[in-house]
């Protein structure tokens, strides 16, 4: 396939200078309704910085700006703790994934992803699919994730396991066994990494506290695994063994936290963390908390390996998946031993890492998109 550098001849690119960022760039394609931005925040252990596509109608540029920043710093932090010797970086596009997502917006994005020669890799993320993705690679081989015979497919399987394993790694550490049969566990958000995360639970074992903004869908899970229901506002103050927040990031924080009745936290969510002190408040009340960017990483390990020079590997991703779990409890007793917070070791380890060149790439890549 020809990839040309740009059929929009109102593509614009304009960088954002950011304290700490590589490189932010704020793309705009008025005949496309493209108002987008793409941040790399580092590409330390990469030549290439890999990360989702956020499509998601936020109330303003800045806020859209500050969520982008956010994810992107995660994904580094996630790439360097999980191995993958990718960089990190993110992107959003601002629009209604539901009723302003079309192709004209999705080429136009692509272009400006094939603008940067593969500094940034794209993915699925928040607001967008396979399809989507694979719309986006008719224009830039520089995607991940696409439904062709070749790619790694659909991460969230992947991303609900390595959840799954940093569950049991939190209760081994939280109450001396890594079971979860006859636990408590509470899901907050059953989209597509919370309802498979439910599903690996319950036959586990778990017994299911639900909780989700679509109702019917809730209730549908709720009948086949016979699962408590509770409020959205409610799921901080309901009692459980643990909650796993698998929705959107920023909900514990000095409102939440107060109110929790759970003796550990372990989720699929980004940034669940609203800030990282507030894995001090956490702490403080016994509450162990899993990092997000360690527990979620079984996506990013899952797409990542697409990549891989020998072409993807099922069977591979799932190991490296399964290693979230000795992660995990390796991060726990650093944090013990050091009487810190859970996320304040996990920081340190992975700006270690990040220092010092640990798990830098030096091995090929291969795009696939290349070649089919």
């Amino acid at each position: 396939m020809n990839y040309s550098l740009s059929t929009q001849k109102d593509l614009h690119l304009e960088t954002i200078d950011i304290d700490g960022f590589e490189r932010v760039i704020k793309v705009s394609c008025p005949k496309a309704g493209l108002t987008s931005i793409i941040a790399i925040h580092s590409r330390a252990l990469g030549n290439v910085a890999l990360g989702g596509t956020r499509i998601q109608p936020y109330p303003s540029f800045e806020q859209a700006l500050e969520d982008v920043l956010r994810l992107s710093r995660a994904m580094t932090y996630k790439a360097a703790i999980a191995g993958v010797g990718f960089g990190g970086a993110k992107s959003v596009i601002i629009a209604d994934p539901k009723t302003q997502k079309n192709e004209e917006l999705l080429f136009a994005f692509a272009e400006a992803v094939q603008q940067l020669e593969g500094a940034y890799v794209c993915a699925e993320d928040v607001g967008s699919t396979l399809e989507d993705m694979a719309t986006i690679a008719k224009k830039t081989p520089f995607v991940v994730g696409t439904p062709h015979a070749e790619s790694s497919g659909n991460p969230s399987p992947f991303t609900a396991w390595g959840t799954f394993r940093g569950i049991q790694a939190t209760l081994k550490a939280r109450f001396g066994c890594d079971s979860v049969e006859g636990k408590t566990i509470a899901i907050q958000g059953l989209g597509s990494v919370g309802s498979v995360l439910a599903d690996y639970l319950f036959w586990a074992g778990a017994k299911l506290i639900l909780s989700d903004i679509d109702q019917k869908k809730v209730e549908i899970l709720a009948k086949k695994y016979r699962a408590r229901v509770v409020d959205t506002k409610e799921i901080w103050k309901t009692e459980c063994d643990l909650l796993a927040p698998c929705a959107l990031g920023g909900i514990l924080h000095s409102q939440t936290i107060p109110q929790l009745r759970c003796k550990a936290i372990a989720g699929a969510a980004n940034n669940q963390l609203l800030s990282d002190k507030d894995s001090i408040l956490l702490r403080n009340r016994s509450i162990l908390y899993a990092p997000d960017f360690v527990i979620n990483a079984g996506g990013l390990i899952n797409v990542a390996a697409e990549l891989e020079i020998n072409g993807y590997d099922p069977l591979l991703s799932r190991q490296k998946t399964h290693e979230i779990y000795d992660t995990l409890l390796t991060i726990y007793e650093i944090a013990e031993k050091k009487q810190q917070s859970t996320q304040e070791a996990a920081l340190a380890l992975a700006s270690y890492r990040l220092r010092y060149g640990v798990g830098k790439r030096t091995a090929p890549l291969r795009f696939p998109c290349l070649t089919v």
